[in-house]
């Protein structure tokens, strides 16, 4: 049985990210995530307009006159959601955790998937795949993942981005689009992410907070890394060490950025204070361009 409050917070983000895949992203995914090709499906009389590289010869001849052949596209796509959900998503200072930016996150490409008939399949991860859901099709399917990552308690704190996409390079052999969502707080993943990008249509999406940018001047503050456990206390108002602190966390934010243009992976950085809409259409746009 599910929890009633869990009911009202699957149905919000429902209702949530539906209208947002039918009002804005309804055209912008079909039209940059492309199917595996082209497949005959019919031969038809001429008609003025068609593509005169279409005709079929031998059936022209054959009935004397104009025949064209025509072909639809194989749209169906599989869809692998690759969703960090170690100890570091549950932080937020804006109302919204990071976790919880990842589930609408998750919800709307989700929704948007199976408004264009593809299969979704989703990997949590911590330091380990702890959960794995095959891909499928169809609503009732994507409210049940949706559920999942709502309800997930992990069993790992740390992070493992490589022990994840591995898993996924062992279990998915057909090109898939693989939307990664992350804040991206480990290393040693880069190997393990230029050989998916190769395999794969990969999208990583990097999911932040403005206090890990930067910090207001509000006294002594005692942070704790929710990885590792390491406690420290800093001083905001201390100038020099909040420079120190703003110069790092932007440095590692570039680092990121770099980091995926070098392995030529799509990047989309998603705040919890901001909108993820306009980087989201931003992104599809752009790749429209390029393709």
């Amino acid at each position: 049985m599910i929890p009633r409050e869990m009911l009202k917070h699957i149905r919000r983000i429902e209702i949530r990210t539906k209208r947002m895949v039918n009002d804005v992203l309804a055209g912008e995914y079909h039209s940059v995530f492309k199917g595996q090709g082209v497949e005959f499906e019919e031969v038809r009389e001429y008609q003025p307009g068609d593509d005169i590289r279409t005709i079929d010869w031998n059936v022209t001849a054959r009935m004397g006159e104009p025949f064209v052949k025509r072909y639809r596209e194989e749209r169906e796509l599989t869809v692998m959601l690759v969703v960090d959900a170690s100890s570091s998503s549950l932080f937020g200072t804006t109302g919204k955790q990071k976790a919880e930016l990842a589930v609408e996150l998750s919800a709307v490409l989700a929704f948007s998937a199976i408004k264009n008939n593809d299969r979704v399949g989703l990997i949590l991860f911590t330091d380990r795949v702890e959960k794995f859901f095959p891909p499928k099709k169809g609503k009732k399917h994507v409210l049940r993942l949706i559920r999942e990552l709502l309800s997930f308690e992990p069993g790992g704190g740390a992070t493992n981005i490589q022990n994840a996409l591995e898993f996924l390079g062992r279990l998915t052999k057909r090109k898939s689009v693989v939307f990664l969502i992350s804040d991206f707080m480990s290393g040693g993943y880069q190997d393990a992410l230029r050989l998916v990008n190769t395999r794969h249509d990969l999208v990583a999406i990097s999911v932040s907070d403005p206090r890990e940018l930067d910090m207001p001047p509000i006294g002594l503050l005692e942070l704790e890394d929710a990885e590792t456990g390491e406690i420290v206390v800093i001083d905001t108002y201390d100038r020099a060490s909040m420079h120190l602190f703003t110069k790092s966390a932007s440095e590692d934010v570039q680092r990121l950025e770099n980091e995926m243009k070098r392995l030529n992976v799509d990047h989309v950085s998603i705040r919890t204070d901001l909108s993820y809409v306009d980087p989201l259409i931003r992104f599809f746009q752009q790749r429209a361009k390029r393709y």
